[in-house]
């Protein structure tokens, strides 16, 4: 069965869909495809704390259909390195940031007065 995920690394987020047979390295070879940042220099990693191992199945992570579902993609972190001898930085992800208010005009108007000039009448 397919499997949703959302990759996010400091500003960026990645939308990405898979099998759930698939292995963690299958994964990396697809965000490679999208940064351009080979397996090796990636670290995935679940509840921001469980770093992925590049030899186990997605469902072998506890990543399967019901828990990474298309409406709520399953979220991991990701950490890349500038080398492969350099060790992994620790893992960012930028908040996302709020909306402004609306301005007074695209607000609700109260429902006493948001029907005028609406009315039909049958002759």
């Amino acid at each position: 069965m397919d499997v949703y995920f959302m990759i996010r690394c400091k500003k960026v987020t990645m939308l990405l869909d898979t099998k759930e047979t698939s292995q963690v390295l299958e994964l990396k070879k697809m965000i490679e495809g999208i940064l351009k940042v080979s397996p090796e220099n990636q670290q995935l990693v679940k509840d921001e704390t469980e770093v992925l191992l590049d030899n186990r199945t997605l469902a072998d992570c506890g990543l399967n259909a019901s828990t990474a579902r298309a409406q709520l993609p399953a979220v991991l972190g990701l950490v890349i390195r500038d080398s492969p001898d350099a060790p992994f930085p620790p893992l960012d992800i930028e908040p996302y940031t709020s909306p402004p208010e609306l301005p007074d005009v695209m607000k609700a108007q109260d429902s006493s007065g948001g029907d005028q000039g609406m009315s039909t009448q049958a002759s």
